[in-house]
């Protein structure tokens, strides 16, 4: 008995270090080589190179024609049985069917992990010119409405912490470049009660997000609208946002948040 206790320490041990290895590729946008992961990590290359092995073999990490790391494919089947199993999702669906059908606009539903939004789950319209996003792809939080949405609603050492991790990467000339620009903008959002994309992500894409609030008024997940931007113009926005504040109360309701009559909205809603 008296082993089991530095065994069962030294397993755990390697399960943290395993997902440390995994973080720390999923964080970069280029494959690393061993001395950057050893390095990264603190970790003897030998250790290092053991823990990569094992992953690979799982196909958690698969390795470059260059002999560095990145993740694998395996952990994209992983994430969309995550996404199936994952209650929220079931739940909102009905709830953005219809805010979709009554803004003929993309919805989707999105979570946060890390400084990234995931997102769970996306509801089209019946038009021609769509949203080309897919379930399961991941944005930085600084330039999508449903990161901004979220940020504005979480504890501020939370918000505060998440941006001091945002790497401020442009995509337009609109794109939130520092973290300043992002703590003011966070701020309008706390004020308006919903967060805006103006082209941020991609040029000619508008979208508007509100935060979905569970029992502690705590951001559980975000709910957008996007479209191009001569649909979704600046004048139809407090529309939208009234159209996405029903949508999120429907789901807090169903997730069992809130009860079905008592009015939930963002604390500064004024659209």
């Amino acid at each position: 008995m008296r082993d089991s206790a530095p065994t069962g320490t030294y397993k755990v041990q390697a399960l943290d270090r395993a997902f440390a290895v995994l973080d720390l590729l999923g964080e970069s946008d280029t494959p690393l080589g061993l001395a950057q992961v050893a390095s990264s990590l603190q970790l003897h290359k030998s250790t290092a190179h053991r823990f990569l092995m094992v992953l690979e073999r799982h196909h958690m990490v698969e390795r470059t024609s260059s002999g560095k790391f990145r993740l694998g494919l395996r952990l994209f089947d992983f994430g969309n049985k995550a996404i199936e199993q994952y209650d929220l999702r079931e739940r909102a669906q009905p709830h953005l069917r219809r805010l979709v059908a009554e803004t003929e606009e993309t919805a989707h539903l999105c979570i946060l992990e890390q400084a990234r939004v995931i997102y769970i789950d996306k509801i089209e319209p019946a038009r021609s010119v769509r949203m080309i996003t897919r379930i399961g792809a991941s944005n930085p939080v600084h330039c999508t409405s449903v990161g901004k949405a979220i940020l504005a609603f979480l504890p501020e050492d939370r918000t505060a912490d998440i941006i001091r991790r945002t790497r401020f990467e442009r995509f337009t000339h609109r794109t939130i470049a520092t973290a300043e620009a992002l703590r003011a903008e966070i701020e309008k959002t706390r004020r308006r009660g919903y967060a805006v994309d103006d082209e941020e992500l991609e040029e000619g894409l508008r979208c508007i997000a509100v935060p979905v609030l569970d029992a502690q008024r705590q951001p559980v997940a975000a709910v957008s609208i996007s479209g191009p931007s001569f649909r979704v113009t600046a004048q139809k926005l407090p529309s939208i946002a009234n159209h996405l504040l029903q949508c999120v109360r429907g789901i807090s309701a169903d997730m069992g948040f809130i009860s079905t009559n008592r009015a939930v909205r963002p604390a500064a809603w004024t659209a």
